[in-house]
């Protein structure tokens, strides 16, 4: 499989539909029809072999510029997933234990105190009865949270510090961290799920192990060997800007109805037209969907894609493997997250979540697919059962807009034929 969203293979060969793939790209098309979603790019492929590539609308609308296979995205937390097998890899070395706490390489977490009650302006705290460890992070069950959530006084501090949908200008990954050790953990670590930030002080401990700035760990060691060559923090000084898919936040309708509109976020949006200073684990990659793909069929083969081998396949299947102790789902575990994101039925492992239970879940599906999606309503998943992988690109903020990542697998799982 190239990187070029070149489709070779006929769908019934791998034992799909092509009427039937055909659906995704239309009831996608509706939504842009409808200018509820600037444009989309989907990809789908199985045993290896790219089946299907739809896409429609623009990637930036004011401007008449169209989706192309080169279109660059924010993929924001499509990023997690990379930074997680970056740590899996230094695991790998012997770099350090699951179990181990993160205050051995980064010292500011050692005295982060917990949220028990009060307001974001006097809170009552107590000390860490458990440290956070690594394993923590990989899972979000640190205690670190998100400020955008607007759920809980700690996310209400994490604002306050600058922390909402970026960082203070000039921070880098060290100064972020220590800022957020100075907030209050949500919760005593390991014993909830809620998500937040850990993936970004996982991406700071990568740094710290390995002794490279995260954005040389990724190049070197992960998008060198995947032969990924559009995925940076930020547009690159030799990259085309107009590349760059515009950046878009719904327009709301009326309450509990569909959006009537899209509006650009372009000062939101700028973000992106540069390396940042602070490189975010959690969120900060631009990628294409040709790109992604050679990730995402890494995670599917195992570890390794075109002889570049990151990861052993033990490592990656414990990765995929429910963590949620006790085998909950996080509807029972988890605090909420986004209206769009079920939580029934579904896991979470190192870095992925992971559907339990489809039934419970409440679509078709198989037990075992794990995924991940990004802020702008980008999203794939791997499906180890019948072989498969999909990845969904647009740029639609927030990701609960529109049920696309439902849709998804209701649309690809009814393209399967044998």
């Amino acid at each position: 499989m190239s990187g070029d969203l070149q489709v070779d293979t006929d769908p019934a060969e791998v034992g799909m539909d092509a009427g039937r793939l055909a659906r995704i790209d239309r009831r996608m098309a509706r939504y842009v029809d409808d200018g509820q979603l600037p444009g989309f790019l989907v990809t789908v492929a199985r045993h290896g072999k790219l089946v299907h590539v739809g896409r429609g609308g623009s990637r930036d609308v004011e401007n008449g510029r169209p989706v192309e296979p080169g279109t660059r995205w924010r993929i924001f937390s499509m990023t997690k997933p990379v930074t997680s097998v970056a740590a899996m890899m230094l695991y790998e070395e012997g770099a350090f234990q699951l179990t181990d706490p993160i205050a051995r390489w980064l010292p500011e977490f050692a005295e982060t105190r917990v949220y028990v009650a009060g307001s974001a302006m006097k809170p009552v705290t107590a000390p860490q009865t458990e440290p956070i460890r690594v394993w923590h992070l990989l899972t979000h069950m640190s205690g670190l949270t998100y400020g955008f959530h607007h759920a809980h006084p700690v996310d209400a501090m994490y604002r306050a510090m600058g922390h909402e949908w970026g960082t203070p200008p000039g921070a880098d990954s060290a100064e972020v961290c220590r800022q957020w050790a100075s907030a209050p953990l949500v919760f005593q670590p390991g014993t909830e799920w809620n998500y937040g930030v850990s993936t970004d002080v996982l991406g700071r401990l990568v740094e710290v192990v390995s002794g490279q700035p995260l954005d040389e760990f990724f190049a070197e060691r992960i998008f060198a060997p995947l032969g990924m060559t559009d995925t940076s923090f930020g547009l690159r000084p030799e990259d085309d800007p107009d590349s760059l898919a515009r950046l878009y936040t719904a327009v709301p309708g009326q309450p509990g109805g569909a959006p009537t509109g899209i509006a650009p976020l372009d000062a939101m949006g700028a973000a992106a037209l540069a390396k940042p200073a602070f490189l975010s684990g959690g969120g900060g990659l631009v990628s294409t969907a040709g790109d992604y793909l050679r990730f995402v069929e890494m995670l599917r083969r195992g570890g390794s894609f075109d002889g570049g081998r990151l990861l052993g396949p033990r490592t990656l299947a414990h990765m995929v493997t429910n963590h949620i102790p006790g085998g909950q789902d996080l509807e029972t575990f988890g605090r909420p997250l986004f209206a769009e994101t079920p939580l029934r039925g579904v896991g979470f492992g190192l870095g992925f979540s992971m559907i339990l239970d489809p039934a419970r879940y409440g679509g078709v599906a198989s037990a075992g697919d794990y995924s991940w999606g990004g802020a702008a309503s980008t999203a794939f998943y791997v499906d180890p059962v019948e072989d498969l992988t999909v990845s969904f690109y647009t740029q639609l903020l927030p990701s609960s807009t529109l049920p696309i990542r439902n849709y998804l697998r209701q649309l690809v799982n009814a393209s399967i034929v044998t």
